[in-house]
């Protein structure tokens, strides 16, 4: 700036000089006039920006948290003060004490001379926890290299905090919410409870039975898995699960009548029976460092336990409540001087589930040794009842306290399983001929078939040139099945009629019109559960009649999940509803006043007339009640009317997935009908693993209990070496 004014100065003595002399010629040396004004000069001059608007700049940064570009800002004296790093940590850490949210600011008054400005300024903290704190201040800036640069003390950031003062948060929170099943059984609550371990070395082996059964019974874990771990645990401590402080005391003086039995009492948050539901449930992490700031500006104290998965994760805004907290003014020495707010508790919310907890524990037991996962859903409204992943976890064994913990959870995590993953919303699969319901949906609502159009259905396909598609009867060395109608391919999941299907549709439809009833029936998008992290999976239109050809038995590109294929069957139980699958029953404050409730919300009605649901329907039903079904032996003596499809989806790597999907039509007042997805990884056939599943799953929710074993069992969960079984399965 000071050059630029002397530059003025001298330009100006030279034109006075100029002006001065009257003896300058009035013509030039070849006779030409001379002008009498000479040319105007050029003064180059640095024009500094508006002071408030250097104020704003520096404010707006605030509050878009770049510390950086403010201390960029700082004039020099400011800069040597303070360093880059204190200064960001000075407003890192007085956002987080405040809860501050953002902040809203405005001018009121600058005075500004050519090298200074004074700026009044009002800033309106919007907090977290103390709601709007207003103050007013003023900006002292120095001019320098044509900027406004800020003489920034600490009472720009509040006044109280001149001299070097800070503030300080005090933080109570409140206990945090419960969840609920839909009947009231609870699932999780910070709670009493007691962790269950074994030395094996020290249990006698005549006792072993005898431990396992009392184990058995307070913990809900099979007889034979407690004793297998037992038998194979050696001289170490074993983890067989906690229980809630009450059963212990029901059960005291029997569990504490076994050598080799360790029992740890604990308090923190507890999830009963090992946890229900887990991956839909979820767990408590601490804060990590990384989140720290951000949940400190949130109001959290910062060594609370928060949700990291789940419900817990999804619904932390109402288990967490509010907290009782005070904001202080610090001194240089520490002592508390003034208090600048305070914001009174709110007790959490309680969270009630759709889930049903008898039937989803029963449900989680049915997946005990596979890989896989299961849905079950109310035909009629959406409401999810069971949602059940395998391998399954603990989550007690996050918590700290837990003293099994220690034991596991490092396994836990680094489980190549992922048992923490929700593989009935968050897995894609093939969906193998239980496509074949969707296939044949768009061929009737299509105008080229009819339930009765007939298919010779042999043990090969071979309409499309240089590809040959199989049949399961031709994998398996039986007869092909024969003539069949539309309705008749649904019972024998002929493959070679619904390649014809997807081919001939591809050809007189178009490329889209399969993959458009694929996406009509909710593939190919999300279900919109929303308190449950959901994969989309993948719904392509074929390119080729190659690719058609496969689309049509469920192959190919083709991603869905189990969730969606639930739902999809859902809507062809109810008669064309997708309905949106819903995981919350209710939330309520602790007055018990409902927050939100559970209504059925319809996604749309699908397209489809009534008589070709009912043809898809009668196709289902002949699948298990027809001889000639593909899951016919599977139900035998099975009273339930059930409806069902199964499924056999090839993988590149392994075996196949097994697939089986139905649903109920009994009518039952007091059990409303359901449908029900069952996949099982690298299983192999539908009928020879799935379908037996989903009988056990419907035994579970009729009777409340199961009768029927798996024919790899010997007895209720409890398996023999399994056998090599033909059966008449699609396996595409």
């Amino acid at each position: 700036m000071k050059t630029s004014i002397w530059r003025v100065l001298i330009i100006a003595a030279l034109l006075l000089t100029a002006c001065g002399n009257n003896n300058l010629p009035t013509e030039s040396p070849t006779g030409e006039p001379v002008g009498s004004e000479l040319p105007t000069p050029v003064i180059e001059t640095t024009r500094l920006p508006d002071a408030e608007q250097a104020v704003l700049g520096f404010l707006e940064m605030w509050n878009n948290r770049d510390y950086s570009g403010m201390y960029a800002m700082l004039a020099p004296t400011s800069r040597d003060a303070i360093s880059e790093e204190e200064f960001i940590k000075t407003y890192t850490d007085t956002a987080a004490s405040m809860t501050l949210d953002s902040i809203e600011y405005g001018i009121l008054s600058a005075l500004v001379n050519p090298t200074s400005a004074m700026v009044g300024y009002q800033v309106v903290y919007k907090t977290n926890m103390f709601g709007d704190l207003i103050r007013k201040m003023e900006m002292s800036l120095m001019a320098e290299g044509g900027q406004w640069l800020v003489q920034w003390e600490s009472g720009l950031i509040m006044p109280e905090l001149s001299g070097g003062k800070k503030l300080a948060l005090s933080i109570v929170p409140p206990t945090r919410g419960d969840i609920y099943d839909n009947n009231g059984d609870i699932i999780a609550a910070n709670a009493d409870a007691v962790a269950l371990g074994v030395v094996p070395d020290q249990v006698g082996e005549d006792q072993i039975g005898n431990l396992a059964g009392l184990l058995s019974l307070v913990t809900g874990i099979p007889t034979n898995m407690i004793v297998e771990t037992i038998n194979t645990g050696g001289g170490s401590y074993v983890p067989i699960g906690e229980i809630s402080a009450q059963t212990y005391a029901q059960r005291y003086t029997a569990l504490n009548s076994f050598s080799g039995l360790v029992i740890n009492e604990y308090t923190s948050r507890y999830y009963y029976n090992q946890g229900v539901a887990p991956q839909v449930i979820g767990y408590l992490l601490s804060i990590s460092p990384e989140q720290y700031d951000d949940y400190r500006q949130r109001g959290y104290a910062g060594d609370e336990k928060v949700g990291a998965a789940g419900l817990e994760k999804w619904g932390e805004e109402y288990l967490r409540g509010k907290p009782a907290a005070e904001l202080y003014v610090v001194n240089a020495d520490g002592t508390y001087s003034t208090m600048l707010g305070r914001s009174d508790p709110k007790a959490a919310d309680t969270i009630y589930t759709t889930i049903d907890k008898d039937l989803q524990l029963l449900v989680q037991k049915a997946l005990y040794g596979f890989t896989g996962a299961i849905v079950v859903i109310e035909v009629d409204t959406g409401r999810v009842l069971a949602m059940a992943s395998s391998p399954s976890f603990d989550p007690n064994n996050f918590m700290p306290q837990n003293y099994n913990s220690q034991w596991v959870l490092s396994d836990l995590v680094n489980d190549q399983g992922y048992p923490l993953w929700n593989r009935a919303a968050q897995s894609a699969y093939p969906l193998g001929s239980v496509f074949k319901l969707v296939t044949s949906a768009a061929a009737l609502e299509s105008g080229l078939y009819t339930p009765d159009s007939r298919f010779e259905c042999t043990s090969q396909f071979t309409e499309l040139p240089g590809f040959v598609g199989n049949d399961w009867t031709y994998d398996k060395e039986l007869p092909p099945s024969g003539n069949l109608t539309l309705v008749e391919g649904i019972m024998r999941s002929c493959n070679p009629w619904f390649y014809h299907l997807g081919l001939d549709l591809y050809r007189q439809k178009g490329a889209t019109y399969l993959s458009e009833w694929a996406r009509e029936f909710g593939f190919g998008a999300a279900t919109d559960i929303g308190a449950v992290a959901e994969e989309v999976g993948q719904i392509n239109d074929p390119t080729t009649e190659g690719a058609a050809v496969q689309m049509g038995i469920g192959q190919g590109d083709m991603l869905v999940t189990p969730l969606q294929v639930a739902n999809m069957v859902a809507s062809i139980a109810n008669g064309g509803t997708l309905y949106r699958p819903q995981i919350i029953e209710k939330i309520t404050s602790l007055d018990g006043t409902a927050l939100q409730e559970f209504t059925p919300e319809v996604i749309r009605e699908i397209p489809v007339k009534d008589s070709t649901l009912e043809a898809i329907k009668q196709g289902m039903e002949l699948v298990v009640r027809n001889e000639r079904g593909t899951a016919y032996r599977r139900f035998l003596g099975m009273t339930t009317p059930i409806y069902g499809k199964t499924g056999t989806a090839t993988t590149s790597i392994e075996d196949p997935h097994s697939w089986f999907a139905g649903f109920t039509d009994a009518n039952n007042p007091d059990k409303p009908d359901i449908a029900v997805a069952v996949v099982l990884e690298f299983a192999g056939d539908g009928s020879a693993y799935a379908a037996p599943v989903f009988r056990r799953v419907i035994e579970a929710y009729f009777a409340g209990e199961v009768y029927t074993p798996y024919p790899w069992e010997w007895d209720i969960y409890i398996t023999r070496t399994p056998t090599s079984e033909t059966e008449e399965t699609p396996a595409p």
